[in-house]
């Protein structure tokens, strides 16, 4: 069998899971799918409509990886106003034979209270970003994070950015798993959606299932709308 050289391979319950079928959210198909298993590439891409637990997800990977939950590296270790992750608290993770164990957990809502608190802790360059517009500031975070390599974990990350900024964070995730780092995101872009080489999660009642670009259903919503917007827009009209 080959080594892996995955940041993280994939991730279960723990054999001491305790989980309660009624409590959310274990109540949700995509975390019931999660702890029955799932492997990760070095990119992943996670699929879905609002509320199917894509953020969810992607939170309880972050603080079982070590990283805080309201976002950040592992640096950036703060008291949060959310409580334990009691999903977090019940996953195993496999690492792979990589020697990086940093990493960058982004979420858009975050942005301004990561900036806010590395401001506070004295971080010079946090200054700048105060300066920046959103879709700067999350550029820069990104390639700041790139010197530490490891896993980014990366929650709807297109929040703020511009299309030319979309296609500036595909070329930074690109270098970065060309580096040996790793990436796991969710994601409504139909840019991102896109990018070579991703292995494709696609979250919903199912749970979670594989999926092939062409087999998207947002991305064919997309084409049409673009191709004829009237198609959709008529049927918004009070």
């Amino acid at each position: 069998m080959a080594i892996s050289t995955l940041v993280l391979r994939s991730v279960h319950a723990a054999p001491d899971a305790k989980v309660n079928p009624a409590q959310w959210p274990f109540t949700v198909p995509s975390i019931q799918a999660l702890l029955q298993g799932v492997d990760f590439s070095p990119l992943t891409i996670m699929v879905g409509e609002n509320g199917a637990g894509k953020s969810v997800l992607a939170e309880a990977l972050a603080v079982a990886y070590g990283l805080p939950a309201e976002g950040g590296t592992s640096w950036d270790q703060r008291e949060g106003i959310e409580g334990e992750n009691l999903l977090a608290q019940q996953l195993e993770l496999v690492r792979g034979a990589s020697s990086a164990r940093g990493g960058l957990f982004f979420r858009a809502e975050a942005v301004h209270s990561l900036v806010d608190f590395r401001v506070r802790i004295g971080s010079e360059i946090a200054r700048r970003y105060v300066k920046q517009s959103h879709g700067e500031s999350v550029l820069d975070m990104l390639i700041a994070a790139s010197a530490r390599g490891g896993l980014w974990i990366l929650d709807e990350p297109e929040s703020g950015l511009s299309f030319e900024g979309q296609l500036k964070l595909i070329s930074l995730i690109n270098s970065h798993c060309a580096d040996g780092g790793q990436v796991v995101m969710c994601t409504h872009s139909p840019l991102l959606m896109q990018m070579e080489r991703a292995h494709i999660l696609e979250i919903g009642q199912w749970g979670l299932r594989n999926a092939e670009i062409d087999e998207l259903e947002v991305l064919d919503h997309w084409r049409r709308f673009l191709d004829l917007p009237e198609r959709y827009l008529r049927h918004l009209r009070i």
